[in-house]
């Protein structure tokens, strides 16, 4: 039995999809704000305070297996009750939330390891999400984009240390944009505010880059591309999309691919 753990997230109905064709027996906890996975057989619709209701629903089923897939609003101390789990672990994740997102995902693979869990990767089963090296484009990075990503991923490695971030826009050598705690839509709103701002929209230049951390843990939080960012991109003008090959969430790739190509951009994965 494989034990889902789900926030906000499309990719929890695709692990799910995927588990059903394989005929593998799952549960799902549905820690997502609106409870969208609720409606789907051996669902437990729980508070992110019930950690020790999660921990014991998967062992009632006898979940070795644990996947966690999605966003997690981070609680609100005065408002979530805490059940005996989560108070005798909270001040452990009080901690881990003062050092940044990579901190908590870390404190939570432990909590669930001490658990007698085994965290297995989100693409466990589904690594079709995943892109291999390559370009999948009409259109290719040319010899400025390519600048381009080397100083984009430089930042990224750059900022790891301090948990800012998994994406940045560059344009001719210029960092336009980093993602903070706001995610990459708002980023690239800011983005797009910024390139109005200081450069012409006639010429495509600026890229988005959207790398792990260094160092982060691979089996939880992969970045994640969607039709939705693709719009964004091509609405401000970028010329393409370069993620890090097989460590990145990739979602409706051929809807991606056809846009990208309808709007003159490359998608790439070095």
């Amino acid at each position: 039995m494989i034990g889902l753990v789900l926030g906000d997230t499309q990719l929890g109905n695709l692990i799910i999809k995927k588990l059903i064709i394989l005929k593998k027996q799952h549960i799902i906890i549905d820690i997502s704000k609106k409870k969208i996975f609720r409606s789907h057989k051996n669902s437990f619709s729980l508070s992110i305070g019930q950690l020790g209701k999660a921990i014991s629903i998967l062992r009632k089923y006898n979940c070795k297996k644990i996947i966690f897939a999605g966003r997690v609003s981070r609680p609100n101390f005065s408002k979530t009750k805490f059940d005996l789990k989560a108070l005798y672990y909270l001040p452990k994740i009080i901690k881990s939330l003062k050092k940044g997102d990579a901190s908590i995902i870390k404190i939570i693979i432990k909590i669930f390891k001490k658990e007698g869990f085994r965290i297995i990767s989100s693409t466990f089963y589904n690594p079709e999400l995943l892109l291999r090296k390559g370009n999948y484009t009409k259109i290719k990075p040319d010899v400025v984009n390519k600048k381009d990503m080397l100083k984009g991923k430089n930042v990224i490695t750059d900022l790891s240390r301090h948990d800012i971030g998994q994406a940045v826009v560059v344009k001719k050598g210029y960092v336009i944009s980093i993602e903070g705690i706001e995610g990459t839509d708002v980023m690239l709103d800011r983005a797009k505010i910024l390139l109005k701002k200081f450069y012409s929209q006639k010429n495509k230049e600026g890229i988005l880059l959207k790398f792990p951390k260094k160092d982060q843990d691979l089996r939880i939080d992969l970045p994640t591309i969607g039709i939705k960012t693709i719009r964004k991109c091509a609405k401000i003008g970028l010329k393409g999309i370069v993620v890090k090959a097989n460590q990145n969430i990739f979602l409706d790739r051929s809807k991606c691919i056809n846009l990208a190509n309808k709007n003159k951009m490359f998608i790439c994965a070095i």
